[in-house]
């Protein structure tokens, strides 16, 4: 802070967004920002009151931390149950959990873009508050929400399909998954595809114009240099489910490639700050907090050679069509999930066609061979890892999770002051500069429940208020 006593503007509670946070943006005696912060103001500990669990236990628990994005922590947990067992899974159960993640895929992207982010750019930065949410877009672009409602169903579907039910399916378990797909499964999947493609498709067109008309503020909404971080399969493809880490730096050069998942420690170190709950990870060698980096829909596309599924290459090809083909835009992150969605979709054909998606090997039965596991997945919003030790009995001694909305906590704060010091002007403050401010954190789509949960690294804070808004008191553990 560049001023002793500066004013402050305070965005609480930051709206369309999953969990709970608010921005400030400090101004000095002039009216200009000169600081601004994020903070992740709940608590949850899911890292600490997992220890003394049974490992096998972790899936079912940690997918309770969160309703929208269960099966990202489903899917990274048993991969770490599968370490501590030492097994490679059957192919078949390989297919049927990265079938159950690309449903995944596509329900929370289109959740993202439909029901979070549109009402921005349809009804308008500057539109009446109460108005500018889902339902006002309901109202206002029925068909566009109803085709909205229909994509992210598709992916729902998916997930009831194969896991069983929508929200906390109890499917993938250590070793492998526990139960088959059926033929009339099989092809009740398939015939929801076409529709499906067909939405995704117009989604991006909708996208693509919107940007055409507002190309200097897209390209530089929230822009600004980072490193990347992703998965990729051996050729460079964009991965998901299975894959190495690929590290890149502000131009698009390689800093890491094909690092096993299980060495993350070895690149990624994590910070904390006392204004927020949520831990600040950066890259190691080049310290805190100059080892920023992104990860998500925007970084994977940035650090991918290609993609493996023909349409979906073929918008990557426009996304790569720009001289400078690395995207720093934050705005470009809705563009990234569109592109994604095509690709989950394309690949959940590929996986419906594969003779083996219908098999019953599906589950190795085995003793733990291993005190340690690491399980990394790429979710909707980026890398999530989990990584458990255990003791003889395969009791949690240790859990450190790092979370996809944690990668991005750095960029998050970076892209909130980017747009405040643009659009944020004290002698001038309306309510679509502030809404703006907000927006930037959409882009990363943040799952706040997700990413706060270790205990005894953030301090706690209790304020004491008197009647006049004077604080009297303040303890701090």
């Amino acid at each position: 802070m560049t001023d002793t006593n500066p004013n402050i503007i305070t965005i609480n509670p930051v709206t369309r967004i999953e969990g709970h946070a608010k921005i400030t943006i400090h101004l000095d005696e002039a009216g200009n920002v000169c600081d601004t912060r994020f903070h992740v103001v709940e608590f949850r500990g899911f890292e600490k009151f997992c220890e003394g669990r049974f490992f096998a236990e972790m899936p079912q628990i940690t997918a309770r931390i969160c309703g929208i994005c269960p099966v990202s922590h489903l899917l990274a947990s048993a991969k770490t149950c599968d370490a501590i067992l030492g097994v490679d899974i059957p192919r078949p159960a390989k297919l049927l959990r990265e079938l159950m993640h690309m449903g995944q895929l596509a329900q929370s992207h289109a959740l993202s873009f439909f029901h979070l982010s549109a009402p921005d750019l349809l009804l308008g930065w500057d539109s009446d508050p109460a108005a500018r949410n889902v339902v006002g877009l309901i109202q206002q672009h029925p068909e566009i929400a109803r085709k909205g409602i229909r994509l992210r169903k598709f992916g729902q579907d998916v997930i009831k399909t194969v896991g069983g039910r929508k929200i906390h399916p109890d499917f993938p378990v250590p070793g492998g998954v526990n139960r088959a797909l059926t033929a009339h499964d099989r092809d009740a999947m398939r015939a929801g595809l076409p529709e499906a493609m067909e939405y995704a498709k117009f989604a991006l067109d909708l996208l693509t114009k919107y940007q055409d008309t507002h190309r200097v503020e897209t390209e530089t909404f929230a822009a600004f240099d980072s490193n990347y971080m992703g998965l990729v399969q051996p050729d460079g493809a964009l991965e998901h489910y299975d894959g190495k880490l690929r590290f890149t730096d502000l131009n698009g050069n390689t800093i890491e490639d094909q690092l096993d998942p299980a060495s993350y420690i070895d690149v990624i170190g994590e910070s904390t700050e006392p204004w927020s709950y949520l831990k600040f990870p950066f890259i190691k060698e080049q310290g805190y907090p100059d080892g920023m980096y992104r990860v998500g829909p925007l970084a994977r596309l940035n650090i991918a050679d290609k993609i493996s599924t023909p349409q979906a290459q073929q918008a990557f090809n426009d996304w790569r069509s720009a001289r400078n083909c690395i995207r720093t835009s934050s705005f470009h992150y809705h563009w990234a999930r569109l592109i994604e969605i095509i690709y989950a979709l394309e690949r959940i054909e590929q996986l419906l066609d594969d003779p083996d998606i219908t098999s019953t090997d599906i589950i190795v039965i085995t003793e733990p061979k291993n005190a340690e596991g690491v399980g990394v997945i790429e979710a909707p919003r980026g890398t999530l890892f989990h990584h458990y030790w255990v003791d003889e009995y395969g009791r949690i001694e240790k859990a450190n999770l790092i979370v996809a909305t944690g990668h991005n906590n750095l960029a998050m704060n970076q892209a909130v002051r980017s747009i405040a010091d643009q659009y944020v002007k004290a002698k001038e403050l309306r309510e679509g500069m502030l809404n703006r401010v907000e927006a930037a954190i959409r882009c990363y789509d943040p799952c706040l429940s997700c990413s706060t949960h270790a205990v005894g690294q953030m301090p706690m804070e209790v304020a004491l208020v008197d009647a006049t808004g004077q604080v009297i008191q303040t303890l701090r553990k």
